[in-house]
């Protein structure tokens, strides 16, 4: 039985700036539209196409750090940033998994395509006061960890500023998530359609650790991964992230063959 009053209350017209649903004082409404839309339409179509996995590691970053630290102290004009290096590091994982440089094309009869592309058009997702943009630095693959610095920092200051063309918010291949800078540790980012995968990194902060058989405090971040499962199974998706991972804790080593 309905409790007592309910249904007077459910035929009873809502007062205005009341929600019918829960009788509360509406704060405000905002129709979705332009860019929230955009955002809207594209995340639900991500979700509702791709049959989407997760994976994630605790990688140790306090190598990266110090080696951050160690050529900021020799050239502090010249020094890659964090990001820039994580995104280097990407870019060589992929070129060893390139299942996840990929996107599944649908045609109008209904068969599919995987189409696996040659070089790396980098998303960045960005927080902006127009919403979530994603513009993408072209063939980041050619590009070293102080080049990539640069372009990032200038391409996340257009998207930020309103001011990114529709050629810069298209067309990339991969997309990597720094939403460590909202102080969050891990996420299980949407992919951005229609590209096949969407690496994201967390905060780095202090935590036990094992190190040698003895508990260190080290500096730990969280790495995820999530990737579609029509265009590569989990092996690939956990040998890419665990390839990102070891860069991150072995930096110097990394550089050196990538």
């Amino acid at each position: 039985a309905a409790p007592q009053g309910g249904a007077a209350a459910a035929s009873s017209p809502a007062a205005a700036g009341t929600d019918s649903r829960t009788e509360l004082p509406i704060a405000s409404q905002e129709p979705v539209k332009g860019v929230r839309k955009t955002i809207a339409d594209a995340m639900t179509r991500s979700r509702t196409e791709i049959p989407e996995a997760t994976v994630w590691v605790d990688v140790d970053a306090t190598e990266l750090l110090k080696l951050r630290s160690e050529l900021k102290a020799k050239d502090p004009e010249n020094t890659p940033s964090l990001l820039a290096l994580i995104a280097r590091f990407t870019v060589a994982g992929l070129r060893k998994f390139p299942q996840l440089n990929a996107r599944v094309d649908t045609a109008a009869d209904g068969s599919r395509t995987i189409t696996r592309l040659q070089g790396v058009n980098l998303g960045l997702a960005v927080e902006s006061e127009r919403g979530l943009m994603v513009p993408n630095l072209r063939n980041a693959d050619q590009l070293s960890a102080m080049e990539l610095t640069g372009a990032m920092r200038e391409i996340i200051e257009v998207a930020r500023s309103g001011k990114a063309s529709p050629a810069q918010l298209s067309g990339s291949t991969f997309t990597l998530n720094n939403y460590g800078v909202f102080g969050t540790d891990g996420a299980t980012p949407i992919i951005n359609h229609p590209e096949a995968a969407i690496l994201g990194i967390g905060r780095i902060i202090d935590k036990p650790w094992v190190v040698d058989g003895e508990l260190a405090v080290r500096k730990v971040t969280t790495v995820t991964i999530a990737f579609d499962h029509r265009v590569c199974d989990g092996g690939a998706a956990g040998g890419f992230i665990r390839f990102v991972a070891d860069c991150i804790e072995n930096p110097v080593r990394a550089l050196t063959q990538i």
